[in-house]
């Protein structure tokens, strides 16, 4: 990954509505040395970064400072989708490691360089890392080994959302030790599941290249399972009956948290990313409820929203100067192959994130766009050689020799809201 030396100011003991604390730190990285603390004044930290590299974008030129735009800094952002382990895929991984815990790290690898290619890298963890000390476990309730995130942030993955209908699977135990896992990897934000009211209700302002951003993510349940009374900050839950969205009274009230939520940390970042688990599985269109969770995210300031859980390609579109994915599909599971490959195809997109200042005002845009199509390989007879293949990789000749047909039909599945988005192109032999 790639990340800028800089200094970063942590400014504490800020009044909020929420009665929130705002957490002010690295979105490229994060560091605990606090050596420099003593010379501070009250409430202000400052944090020093290691290993220095060259910035993600080249400076801009004088040529461009003379437009109207002129940028202020910027970030490029990988995002993907659901990351599902399986029993097959643990024993799998267990095989691997040689009987000394798990090791996933080589199912993951022929992502790596797409990732080098980005300052923050995106996904949603599906099933909760509970780990070995809550005890392993798959569908329906799922408890993964915690080696399966250290893969992903061994990679570079860096922004991770855990709020999904298995994330209370393994009870509160496996959200503590999940929580726990998390807040140990330097370097890394994860939201959406929380150990304390505390925590839930911090509003954390991040830092990339000089652009200030933020994250919050929501599901639409949890299978049917319920928070302990007091204990709703647990799980970020918009709950929905699947009746419609207008008649849903619970869905609508919780209206009033989401905004609650976006107003306490849409004023102090430059950019606004929402994650939202919902929808219909294996639906490739999305639901009404989508749309209205979409169009209300926009209309409160929000600049992305990245959705989950269908476990297949959904459409993306732009609504006013948001953009809004409805599903991006599972980057990694073990569910059955269907006809095209559906669960196991998914979507990668990339962008660079902008802050530039318009005519005196600033805003946030998106240039450099596209979208890479995913397979996940496995060995349907066996259970095991699981592979995560980009079809723009040479790999997917070997791997899904039809990969040219599926991937014009996802293109069309994926354009159907707004056929200007690009996409990478397959591998050409």
């Amino acid at each position: 990954m790639l990340i800028n030396n800089k200094r970063i100011v942590l400014n504490a003991l800020v009044s909020l509505s929420l009665a929130a604390s705002l957490l002010v730190s690295s979105g490229c990285a994060k560091s605990g040395d606090t050596s420099d603390a003593e010379s501070l004044e009250p409430g202000e930290v400052i944090f020093e970064l290691d290993d220095p590299a060259e910035p993600a974008s080249a400076p801009v030129s004088e040529e461009q400072n003379d437009t109207a735009q002129k940028s202020e800094g910027e970030f490029r952002l990988l995002f993907a989708g659901d990351y599902i382990i399986y029993d097959s895929t643990y024993n799998y991984a267990a095989s691997l490691a040689g009987g000394e815990g798990y090791d996933f790290k080589p199912m993951v690898r022929l992502l790596r360089p797409y990732l080098e290619e980005c300052d923050l890298c995106y996904y949603n963890q599906e099933t909760i890392l509970g780990g070995t000390q809550v005890g392993v476990s798959s569908y329906p309730c799922f408890c993964s080994p915690q080696e399966a995130g250290d893969a992903m942030v061994d990679l570079g993955f860096n922004l991770v959302s855990t709020a999904t209908n298995h994330t209370f699977d393994a009870g509160e135990e496996g959200i503590l030790e999940s929580y726990k896992y998390w807040n140990k990897q330097d370097g890394v934000f994860m939201t959406g599941s929380f150990d304390s009211l505390d925590s839930r209700n911090e509003v954390h302002v991040l830092e990339c290249n000089g652009v200030t951003y933020s994250m919050l993510s929501y599901t639409y349940g949890l299978n049917g399972f319920q928070l302990p009374e007091g204990k709703e900050y647990l799980v970020n839950v918009w709950p929905c009956n699947f009746t419609s969205p207008e008649e849903d009274t619970e869905y609508q009230e919780y209206k009033k948290q989401v905004k609650k939520d976006i107003d306490a940390v849409r004023d102090k970042v430059d950019c606004l990313i929402v994650c939202m688990h919902a929808g219909v599985e294996y639906s490739t269109k999305e639901t009404d409820y989508q749309r209205d969770m979409a169009q209300f995210l926009a209309d409160c300031g929000v600049n992305l929203v990245l959705g989950t859980h269908p476990h297949v390609i959904e459409p993306a579109e732009y609504i006013g100067d948001t953009l809004v994915y409805y599903s991006l599909g599972n980057l990694f599971c073990a569910q059955m192959q269907d006809d095209y490959y559906n669960k196991v195809t998914s979507i990668m997109g990339q962008v660079t994130i902008k802050k530039v200042s318009d005519n005196g005002e600033t805003k946030i845009v998106f240039e450099d766009l596209n979208h890479e199509m995913i397979y996940c390989y496995y060995n349907q007879a066996t259970w095991a050689d699981y592979l995560i293949v980009p079809f723009s990789s040479p790999e997917i000749m070997k791997f899904l020799p039809e990969y040219e047909d599926v991937y014009e039909h996802y293109k069309d599945i994926f354009l159907q809201d707004d056929k200007t988005l690009p996409m990478a192109l397959p591998y050409k032999g």
